[in-house]
């Protein structure tokens, strides 16, 4: 049976997609025809560069993420602008450091800030989606989460990986309370990847150090990260609803 991957007139929300990972998503699901909702923070000439090329009928949506209700906010401008929401994936992060010496008021500042973009946002946008999908009548989520939900996560970064597994656990929660409503939840977990969020790691450690610690002879890329999320977007995996696939080189092995 030969499988065939059609996206045309899919909608397809993608946050952070300015970024490494975010960008090579838009890439390859345009390549199949989705439009896409791209959003951005920061960088809104990359945005506007991305939908461009994506084509489509592709736009770009600002929010940013650390409010709650600007999550809102974004889900409802994509679908007022669509009419329709097929797909939403969650990849927007932070990778920051705050260590325990830090004053615990610094300290909470920096944990809450992660949390809220890293798992809270997250939420949020799974409670509109599943409420919507609930009403459309399907719908799929894919979550980015980190091998660090599963090893953990060096002594700087509790947040980070505390996040992380918080966004196993829902998506988890989704795939299990939802399945009925036709609503697909997965989750993908990258290892260390090329982007610009590890620059500050190559810069103290080197990229040799990371390539020490995985099977493969090469840093992941996001072009290695991409066609998973395009395979799970195509409906193609929906009876793997609940899972987490690792894309980490071989590094952390379950």
């Amino acid at each position: 049976m030969q499988m065939v991957i059609e996206l045309k007139d899919n909608v397809i929300l993608i946050t952070g997609a300015t970024g490494g990972i975010g960008s090579a998503i838009v890439e390859i699901l345009a390549e199949y025809g989705a439009n896409i909702a791209i959003h951005y923070h920061k960088d809104r000439k990359q945005a506007q560069i991305l939908a461009q090329r994506a084509g489509n009928n592709s736009k770009i949506f600002y929010a940013d993420l650390s409010h709650p209700g600007k999550c809102i906010e974004l889900f409802k401008k994509v679908l007022n602008t669509y009419g329709r929401i097929h797909t939403l994936i969650n990849n927007a992060g932070i990778y920051e450091s705050s260590p325990i010496n830090k004053k615990i008021d610094r300290w909470l500042k920096d944990w809450n800030r992660i949390m809220n973009i890293n798992l809270v946002s997250v939420a949020i946008l799974c409670r509109e989606a599943v409420r919507y999908f609930q009403k459309s009548g399907s719908g799929r989520i894919i979550n980015i989460a980190s091998r660090a939900a599963f090893r953990g996560e060096d002594k700087d970064h509790w947040a980070y990986g505390a996040a992380k597994g918080g966004v196993v656990t829902l998506s988890r929660t989704i795939a299990k309370e939802y399945g009925k409503n036709n609503i697909k939840c997965f989750v993908v977990a990258p290892g260390f990847v090329k982007t610009r969020m590890i620059d500050d790691y190559i810069k103290k450690f080197g990229t040799k150090d990371i390539i020490d610690h995985l099977a493969l002879p090469a840093l992941t890329t996001p072009q290695d990260v991409a066609p998973t999320i395009l395979f799970l977007a195509s409906g193609l995996m929906d009876h793997a609803t609940g899972c987490t696939i690792d894309i980490n080189a071989g590094s952390y092995l379950r």
